[in-house]
């Protein structure tokens, strides 16, 4: 099985059923975990050095913690029906996540090495959803956390990309640190796909093929991007959705398309992918 790619288990106690750290993924910043809470299950966390954005996919949750008790967040049925509600905690945080009803909920992590921002729910009424891409390339994106909220590190999206559709489409990579033209980050992929039973497949590599993987995923499975070019294929009947988790050195998202690819790049479908 190839090491990008990271298989839901269990659920434990606390309903964690998908985990990966930086010592799991063998990269230095970005942490991804999601739970699967029954009603009344609770999970308990400590940021520590870190900060967190928890992201409610499906169902209703509340969070407390030193910084208040949010109630009622979540409550869209799937991640296809409307955009999510999140949360935003600093480092030095113990904070607890309880399901109100059956929930699914993603812990995204990151090093807060400048002390992080403000506690705060993150509204999805908020959210500005832009769509990407024309034709079979279209997409559906929803920012949570990106550059115009404040964070020490993280960056945060959803996209959706329906059945017969590419996305993160041309191919595009940030794993060098030389801003304006590019950044470093590290990525997780988390992938939903309805109908359930559906696949999905993404492919990551690099320009001299030292990296050059396609991967076959199934629902609920996580796809980690620590280098190289990446694109992601939904195939007819199944429509995907992915929650993207990045960060690194710098708070920036550039990124550089394949120059093989680059002519697939119109004024309706921009540059960062």
């Amino acid at each position: 099985m190839s090491d990008l790619l990271v298989h839901p288990a269990g659920p434990e106690r606390d309903g964690t059923i998908l985990s990966v750290s930086p010592r799991s993924a063998g990269w230095e910043y970005v942490g991804f975990e999601v739970l699967a809470l029954a009603p009344g299950v609770t999970a308990a966390r400590t940021t520590g050095d870190r900060e967190a954005c928890v992201v409610v996919i499906a169902g209703t949750v509340s969070i407390s913690s030193a910084h208040g008790e949010w109630t009622g967040l979540g409550g869209r049925p799937d991640p296809w029906s409307g955009p999510p509600d999140a949360a935003y905690l600093p480092p030095d945080t113990s904070f607890a996540v309880n399901g109100g009803d059956a929930a699914e909920v993603a812990l995204c992590w990151a090093p807060a090495s400048h002390g992080g921002a403000p506690a705060r729910v993150l509204p999805g009424g908020e959210i500005v959803v832009e769509t990407r891409g024309y034709g079979s390339q279209e997409r559906t994106i929803r920012p949570i956390l990106m550059a115009d909220h404040e964070a020490d590190s993280l960056l945060v999206c959803e996209v959706l990309t329906p059945g017969g559709h590419w996305s993160s489409y041309p191919p595009h990579k940030h794993d060098r640190d030389a801003p304006p033209a590019e950044t470093f980050l590290e990525e997780t992929y988390y992938h939903r796909i309805t109908p359930e039973r559906g696949f999905g497949l993404q492919r990551v590599y690099s320009d001299d093929r030292s990296l050059d993987e396609t991967l076959s995923f199934g629902d609920r499975d996580c796809v980690l991007v620590p280098r190289g070019y990446h694109t992601v294929s939904a195939p007819p009947g199944y429509d995907l959705y992915y929650l993207n988790v990045m960060a690194g050195p710098r708070r920036q998202w550039a990124v550089v398309n394949d120059p093989d690819h680059e002519w697939r790049v119109t004024p309706s479908s921009p540059k960062i992918a």
